[in-house]
């Protein structure tokens, strides 16, 4: 696997904060999403290389073992605990410290490729992360779509209720293994942008609908327009402006279960007539004096 200098892809130095991090990984995500970048063949892989720099860099602990083993860092815990073994061993039998050191770097020779004639342990390839980019109709139902990650078409069942930011993991589909080892794991973002006429929260919707002065005085009936279609809706006479319903069951699919779901909930909006004529505006005024 060739060597990737993550602190060269997000443009940063090697002493950057997590702060520094977090900003050139920003910038370089909306620079280089594949999507604003349709005519460029290595946009995937350049947007794949930066959430990859970003995972490791913004996370302590990986950090810490990239900076150490640098392209191996993923198989430092496999090092460090076969060179405590062996320095626990060595203590027993009274081996001096120089000798020690000899063999944990023998040892690592072997371990990560160079030159050696032992046989190489086999380890867990690289995880590879990835994003999917869909509308909210999109995550309203049970659908296949086809990944492609790394040249390769991936087909997988995306289930009903996905939210913006949720990550799934598909077990198998990172990088192969080194020396036959098992295949690291594909990790997915799912990336759903605001509807312009629904928010979503968890597995609740919110939208609102706007009925005339005299529906909302008397009552009687307006038709929504839902991501699913239709429905048409009772209004009790005496609405109030910013009055709020709730339809049980008409919201979001809860992910991975079956059948159940969030609520709808409308705020109503009254619009009052205008361009009135004069005969308009004396029959207005003549109601007001019964109240």
């Amino acid at each position: 696997m060739d060597f990737i200098d993550y602190y060269k892809v997000l443009g940063i130095e090697k002493d950057a904060t997590d702060e520094d991090i977090k900003k050139a990984y920003r910038k370089l995500a909306r620079k280089l999403h594949p999507d604003l970048n349709p005519n460029d063949k290595n946009a995937h892989k350049n947007f794949q290389q930066v959430n990859e720099a970003n995972e490791v860099l913004s996370d302590p602990e990986k950090r810490k073992k990239y900076d150490q083993y640098g392209k191996d860092w993923q198989h430092a815990e496999q090092f460090e605990q076969q060179r405590q073994k062996q320095s626990q061993s060595r203590y027993a039998s009274g081996q001096n410290f120089q000798d020690e050191q000899s063999d944990f770097s023998d040892f690592f020779e072997s371990m990560f490729g160079r030159s050696s004639n032992r046989s190489q342990a086999k380890y867990r390839g690289q995880d590879y992360q990835t994003e999917l980019k869909m509308n909210l109709q999109d995550a309203l139902k049970t659908h296949p779509q086809v990944l492609t990650v790394n040249g390769k078409d991936i087909r997988i069942t995306i289930p009903a209720g996905v939210e913006n930011g949720q990550i799934i993991k598909l077990k198998g589909h990172g990088a192969p293994g080194i020396n036959g080892g098992p295949a690291g794991d594909l990790y997915i973002t799912f990336v759903i942008p605001n509807h312009p006429q629904y928010k979503r929260s968890g597995n609740d919707l919110y939208t609102g609908t706007t009925i005339d002065l005299f529906t909302a005085l008397l009552g009687g009936e307006t038709v929504i327009e839902t991501l699913e279609g239709k429905i048409k809706l009772k209004v009790q006479p005496e609405t109030q402006p910013g009055s709020k319903i709730r339809l049980k069951g008409k919201g979001f699919p809860v992910y991975k279960k079956e059948g159940e779901r969030g609520d709808l909930y409308i705020t109503y909006e009254v619009k009052l007539p205008i361009n009135l004529t004069e005969e308009q505006k004396a029959q207005f005024t003549e109601l007001k004096k019964l109240f």
